[in-house]
């Protein structure tokens, strides 16, 4: 019951304040601090924790939920959900009883916001060739490098950091105020130009050990991977939340423009682009929905499925937001409708927690043995 209330609240509130504001957050380039204030009202920050942190529980379908409806209203609000989510499952997955006293509760209450820490300037997200170098000093763990391209680093209170320590991949959290680090804004981007990205450069940046997730190497070196595999599942509903945001858009336009005397949705090639717009979302939301299945089952095809349906949704977005547009006219073309808008997040969500590319090498590496079942 509880659970339903959430997404009742979270859906309203889309409706009354997040989509028609939507436009407003990208053209300032900032979520208003009022905003996270309400999404943390309504325990939307705690989605993915356990009761026992003061979280929702939520199963894998309301929280595909979740990122359907902030998918729906902005790109941007998806990051953020998504990157503070990915912090959250990583505290109480791996994190000791400390961290999560000191961390998991606040991040689930929305008192705190997090933040991931992964990507590199030069090497993107390869965990294998991060440079950030983590050196053991004493109790405390120091931290060099930098970090490129990171959602709400400009309002993150902790940061879920990757790095090498002793040339094996590491992670841990990082404060806001920790002495040797600087965070610099990065504006103007593409899509999501809500998401106040920044990047993180550390410096001499003295952490204390305590602060470490993890302990034995071998469970290290899988927390980045299931960490991004979390992501990779929100971003997937967020991109249905996108692609049925385009096709709601498309059909309240065709049926009030005119052209040649009669509505655009009688215009034989307009419904041919329709159909292939609620074709393609609901080929996603199927492939969600089977994701979602198997990360509740536990399933052994749970991380294949959700690459899947990241790789499905992302492509299909790409095509129902090119397609909106191209119904739209020039007006797709205009900031005075939020298909413009949709058509420049549609492009970020083939490349964040896994690339197209990057999907499809996973998916015909390993997904043939998904396929035979």
């Amino acid at each position: 019951m509880k659970n339903k209330q959430l997404l009742e609240s979270l859906s309203a509130y889309s409706k009354e304040v997040l989509i028609p504001q939507a436009g407003e957050y990208d053209a300032c380039q900032a979520v208003p601090q009022s905003v996270v204030a309400e999404l943390a009202k309504m325990g939307v920050f705690g989605a993915n924790v356990d009761t026992e942190y003061g979280g929702q529980a939520l199963n894998a379908f309301e929280i595909g939920k979740v990122s359907e409806l902030l998918g729906y209203a902005s790109g941007s609000l998806l990051s953020l959900f998504t990157v503070h989510s990915m912090m959250t499952f990583a505290l109480q997955r791996w994190g000791s009883d400390w961290q999560k006293d000191r961390w998991l509760t606040p991040l689930a209450a929305g008192n705190l916001i997090g933040a991931f820490a992964v990507s590199e300037p030069e090497v993107g997200s390869d965990v294998n060739g991060l440079l950030t170098e983590f050196t053991l000093e004493d109790d405390c763990i120091v931290v060099n490098g930098s970090k490129q391209w990171i959602s709400f680093a400009q309002t993150a209170d902790v940061f879920f950091v990757a790095g090498k320590l002793n040339g094996a991949p590491a992670t841990l959290v990082v404060e806001r105020d920790t002495p040797g680090l600087e965070i610099t804004p990065i504006s103007n981007m593409y899509g999501f130009r809500a998401g106040m990205l920044g990047k993180l450069t550390f410096n001499h940046c003295k952490v204390p050990k305590a602060h470490m997730l993890g302990q034995n190497p071998l469970i290290l070196a899988q927390i980045v991977g299931s960490v991004l595999d979390h992501g990779r599942f929100t971003i997937a509903w967020g991109a249905l939340g996108l692609s049925n945001a385009c096709v709601d858009a498309s059909i309240h336009y065709t049926k009030t423009r005119y052209q040649f005397g009669e509505p655009l949705y009688q215009h034989q090639l307009i419904q041919q682009m329709l159909t292939n717009m609620l074709v393609a979302t609901r080929s996603s939301r199927l492939m969600c929905m089977d994701a979602a299945s198997a990360r509740d089952e536990s399933d052994a095809d749970m991380i294949i499925k959700t690459a899947a349906a990241k790789y499905c949704s992302a492509e299909n977005a790409l095509k129902t937001a090119n397609d909106a547009a191209q119904i739209h006219g020039a007006n797709g073309l205009s900031d005075q409708f939020p298909v413009e808008r949709y058509l420049r997040d549609a492009k970020v969500f083939g490349i964040i927690e896994g690339s197209v590319q990057m999907l499809q090498m996973m998916i015909a590496s390993q997904g043939n043995q998904w396929i035979s079942h």
